[in-house]
């Protein structure tokens, strides 16, 4: 955005040049002393950490438009308050106005926000130029980066961290949840490279990246590519530029540097790596033996070959039975939904916000989400069924039954509401567990089911941290190994159960138990009108059971996003995590 603050803020800073030295990117805060996320203040030229540290720069911030209350408001005074409102990451230099609240793509006149730019720049590379000269001087081989994340016996761990392209923390976040879900991360960990496989392309979509020029790859490819990137420990940071510039040919809505919704991305992701896995048939691409656990179902064992199913909805499938009832003949109807995820209100009772002074309120609970959402619903006067006995629309009831589990349990918290003209942020906290998830008492019919063979235990959680609209930043905790790892663009951290139960989460991923010997399933009421969406191939999720013939098996995913799908772009939240993703390539949130 085009900043009116920059000429009050950075002639100070440009005309003496009193930053420290050695490089920006080690520069310590002056508060806490710590060198993760530092942000120079562009009036003062004075370091503070990010918001994901101490958040000393925004602090100081704060503290400079503090004015006595006993002092008018003077012209002087008010241009005053414009300082200290800029400050440029350490790392990348991009640029953020705290009195703006969004990143600044333009410059002054006199070019000031460039020079200091320069300047830093020169720094860095100084500061560089002498560790290559102190490194010839070494005889023996490199010894391993000691910025790579390591245990409490100094075990390097292999976290690898995204860096982020310009808002695109959407993205990291969904990547490295999808990473740490085992059974789907192998499966394209192990397809072989693309120039290894047959030469038949017919029928596929191609897609040409930066990274090979000329040559055409699919995103298949590139999604492998970055998976196999994360995890090898030979690296702190991987950037995805390849994969992001083909989710930019191939999905228009993502263009451009601006925040997106994570959970829009992972639908519109997990979407066409499903068609692509579809497409790839004849031998274009085949997979290897997969692990015990990614194995299809002998249904679906044609998959990525000549089926309509994938690794995707064999991993990620579900069924959902939809009954409708009229109210006014008492007509039931049925229909059977495929879905790779659920999307969950949070219930209203929980929503309102308590001031200080009131008592806090019950904490809402996952099972109070998921009761919601198969809960008998009346549905209101914009919604009234056709009833095909009556010949007319009619108030009616609806409500859900899981007919089939998944293997991995996708929950989408729906957080983002509209509000007459506004998208507002439900930010109720929602308890959720980490292990021992029971999904028995919400099936069709549970009884067919033995107790524990419903059960899902945890293993990613995205977040999004920001309140408003405008901005806002996406971070993910991932369980790999028995261990949790907090993933924040290129920073990834150790952490904690405790921690994890404490975040805000936005969409939680489960792993069926390894207590679980089956998927369950009912099958024992008839179905009746049953139509399928224009959504995830019934067939790959169902083929093997009674509904099979109750779905158009070569429906695909072209409607993936009907169900209660934001819009896309829509998630633009603006308060918490200002600094996070600029415009600016490799912009790391602070």
């Amino acid at each position: 955005m085009e900043c009116p603050h920059l000429s009050s803020s950075v002639s100070g800073a440009v005309d003496s040049l009193g930053f420290p030295h050695g490089s920006p990117s080690s520069w310590c805060c002056s508060v806490c002393r710590s060198n993760k996320s530092p942000w120079v203040c562009l009036t003062c030229t004075t370091v503070h950490c990010g918001r994901y540290v101490n958040g000393h720069a925004k602090k100081h911030f704060e503290e400079s438009q503090v004015l006595g209350n006993s002092q008018r408001k003077s012209e002087k005074q008010e241009k005053e308050k414009s300082h200290h409102s800029l400050c440029m990451d350490c790392s990348n230099f991009s640029v953020f106005c705290y009195r703006c609240d969004e990143f600044v793509v333009n410059d002054t006149k006199l070019g000031q926000v460039q020079k200091v730019r320069e300047h830093l720049q020169s720094l860095e590379n100084s500061a560089l130029m002498g560790d290559r000269q102190r490194k010839r001087k070494l005889q023996e081989s490199p010894t391993v980066d000691s910025k790579l994340l390591k245990d409490n016996d100094g075990a390097a761990l292999g976290a690898t961290g995204l860096r982020n392209l310009g808002n695109t923390c959407f993205m990291n976040a969904i990547l490295q949840s999808l990473s740490n879900i085992e059974q789907f991360s192998c499966f394209f960990k192990e397809l072989p490279a693309v120039a290894l496989r047959s030469g038949k392309t017919a029928g596929r979509r191609m897609y040409h990246t930066r990274s090979q020029g000329d040559n055409t790859v699919s995103l298949v490819e590139e999604f492998r590519k970055t998976l196999c990137s994360l995890w090898q420990g030979s690296q702190t940071a991987f950037s995805p530029d390849s994969l992001f510039y083909a989710i930019w040919k191939i999905m228009p809505s993502f263009r451009g540097y601006q925040q997106q919704d994570a959970h829009e991305f992972m639908r519109y992701l997990l979407d066409h790596l499903h068609r692509e896995l579809q497409y790839s048939r004849n031998g274009a691409l085949l997979p290897p033996s997969p692990q015990d656990g990614v194995r299809l179902s002998a249904a679906e064992d044609k998959c990525c070959i000549n089926g309509t199913a994938s690794v995707v909805t064999s991993i990620f499938g579900g069924l959902l039975q939809n009954e409708v009832n009229c109210l006014i003949c008492g007509t039931e109807s049925r229909k059977f939904d495929p879905f790779l995820d659920l999307s969950l209100d949070i219930p209203n009772q929980f929503r309102q916000k308590r001031s200080k002074d009131q008592e806090p309120g019950p904490i809402c609970t996952l099972r109070d989400c998921l009761r919601s959402f198969t809960d008998l619903e009346e549905l209101d006067e914009t919604e009234l069924y056709y009833c095909h006995k009556c010949k007319k629309r009619q108030k009616s009831t609806k409500k859900f039954w899981i007919q089939k589990l998944p293997k991995v349990l996708c929950l989408h918290l729906k957080r983002f509401h509209w509000t007459a003209f506004l998208r507002n942020k439900v930010d109720t906290y929602v308890e959720f567990p980490l292990t021992g998830l029971d999904m028995r008492g919400y099936l069709l019919e549970p009884e067919n089911s033995s107790p524990g063979s419903c059960l899902y235990d945890l293993v990613a959680v995205v977040v999004h941290h920001g309140s408003g609209v405008g901005s806002g930043h996406y971070t993910a905790y991932g369980s790999h190994k028995d261990r949790w790892y907090h993933f924040n663009d290129s920073t990834v951290t150790l952490t904690n159960e405790e921690a994890v139960r404490k975040a805000k989460a936005y969409i939680l991923f489960y792993v069926a138990s390894d207590k679980n010997t089956t998927n369950s399933t009912a099958t024992d009421k008839p179905a009746a009108d049953n139509t399928a969406p224009d959504s995830v191939s019934s067939e790959a999720v169902a083929q093997d059971e009674v509904v099979a013939d109750t779905v158009a098996a070569d429906k695909d995913m072209a409607a993936l996003d009907e169900a209660d799908t934001v819009s896309v772009g829509a998630v633009t939240e603006s308060e918490a995590c200002d600094e996070e993703d600029g415009p600016a390539i490799h912009v790391v949130a602070q």
